[in-house]
């Protein structure tokens, strides 16, 4: 278990303690495991799988069903790009490909240096001001790429002076 450390393997046998006997654990195990890690590492699935009494394919099926799980580390920021018809009538499929070239990454991956990740998200609620974007938790509209790119150089430049 080289990817998790002692003591986020201990909180994870404490959330399968917690949810093993409980009707469709599955569910509630995966959210605990992305609550406290942030994703499920792949060397959580087959101590899923054991506590469950299912194979590690089973357990594999469903993390990659739902997009809502992640099987791999995410960046420090994550950014998602909205997919959903009134931010694709006003051209988010052109900023979305843009976004991918300049990150150096698609869709589920993270930058090389580890900051950043991009998703697909299918709708911000931000329809009026669309094409919508939302890196962390804050939502921006009304898209476009020299915006992004200042919002990306900005980001940059706010966690250089974190530092």
């Amino acid at each position: 278990m080289s990817s998790i450390s002692t003591t986020d393997i201990h909180k994870i046998y404490d959330l399968l303690e917690y949810h093993k006997t409980q009707p469709g654990a599955l569910l509630p195990i995966l959210h605990g495991v992305q609550e406290e890690l942030g994703y499920v590492p792949p060397d959580v699935v087959p101590m899923i799988a054991a506590t469950l009494n299912q194979s590690n394919a089973e357990i594999h099926g469903v993390i990659s069903f739902y997009h809502h799980f992640l099987a791999h580390k995410p960046g420090l920021n994550k950014i998602s790009i909205c997919r959903a018809e009134s931010c694709q009538a006003m051209g988010s499929a052109g900023l979305e490909q843009s976004i991918k070239q300049r990150l150096d990454i698609d869709y589920h991956q993270t930058t090389q240096d580890g900051k950043y990740s991009l998703e697909p998200v299918y709708c911000l609620g931000n329809c009026a001001c669309s094409p919508a974007i939302r890196i962390d938790d804050q939502i921006y509209g009304d898209m476009n790429l020299p915006k992004f790119n200042a919002l990306l150089d900005a980001l940059v430049t706010y966690t250089l002076e974190l530092k």
